[in-house]
Formats: C-alpha cells, sequence, structure tokens
C-alpha cells in the first residue's frame, strides 16, 4: 500500500474535499464515523473505473511497473473490487465486460488518507496534488494483466 506523509495526507484530503457539496461536513463525517468513511461526488475531479479484484489487483501490479506512481486506487470492503481513480468523464466513455464506471451522477465510499479502516482502504493513496491514472494506460495495463491470468490458467 502506498501512503502519504501527514503534509502529503492533509494534502490529499484538501483534494478530495474539494469536490465535496459541503467540505466542513466531509471532514466531520471523517472524523466520527466509525468506519472512518465519507461519500463523494464523482464526476468532478475524476471518475472510478471500478474492476473486480482478480484483474484490478494483477492491473495495479502493471501500472506500478509503467509509471512511478499511479492515480489513487480503492479496494472494497473484503477485497473483492479496485477502484481506479481517472480523468472526469472517462466513465460515460468506458466500454468493458465487468469494469464498472463511477462518474458524474454518482457517490463513492472513501477512506480518510492515511488512515486504516475497517473496510474499503487506499492501496494507493492520493498524493494531494490531484494525480490521476490516465485511461489509456489502465486500459493497456489491464490487457496485459488479462492476459498473464489468462496463460496462467491455460497452464493448468
Amino acid at each position: 500500500m502506498t501512503g502519504t506523509g501527514a503534509s502529503g495526507a492533509r494534502s490529499a484530503v484538501e483534494w478530495l474535499v474539494s469536490v465535496a457539496p459541503d467540505p466542513d461536513a466531509c471532514r466531520w463525517e471523517w472524523e466520527r464515523n466509525p468506519h472512518g468513511v465519507a461519500l463523494l461526488p464523482a464526476g468532478r475531479c475524476w471518475d472510478v473505473l471500478i474492476l473486480p479484484a482478480e484483474l484490478g489487483y494483477p492491473t495495479l501490479d502493471v501500472l506500478t511497473r509503467l509509471v512511478d506512481r499511479p492515480g489513487p486506487v480503492l479496494a472494497d470492503f473484503g477485497d473483492a473490487r479496485t477502484g481506479f481513480f481517472v480523468p472526469p468523464g472517462t466513465a460515460t466513455r468506458w466500454l468493458g465486460t465487468g469494469v464498472r464506471g463511477a462518474g458524474a451522477g454518482t457517490w463513492i465510499v472513501v477512506p480518510y488518507p492515511g488512515r486504516a479502516t475497517g473496510g474499503v482502504r487506499w492501496l494507493v493513496a492520493p498524493d494531494g496534488a490531484g494525480t490521476l491514472t490516465d485511461a489509456a494506460l489502465l486500459e493497456m495495463a489491464m490487457h496485459e494483466a488479462a492476459g498473464r491470468i489468462g496463460r496462467a490458467g491455460g497452464e493448468s
């Protein structure tokens, strides 16, 4: 898991709450919610592409070999899915079997950066600078990961 230092967590918090209808209420929710999460709207500063973990984790492995630091990546409750933060508008244009998109009009559960929670967690925390994963690069990483999975499945 890629974390952030104290100042990085503060700037990541500011970046995340910048999309909240009420940033103070978002901060309050993070502090008082027993799960340490808040709901934030997708579609303004980012969309989220949600992959099944069987593809998401290998895709993240490929991405981290291709770039120094991908955009933020979430794992959900039970590690069943991974969510890659991509540029806004990506979800409406994305076509892919088994990949769900969260864009304008949707909300995502977001943990406080740098804090462990009981469920959803950051695999790659936001850097506070607004770094997102390029959708074309993500697609390429997904194809490579799917190819590896297919080859591994054929070796039985």
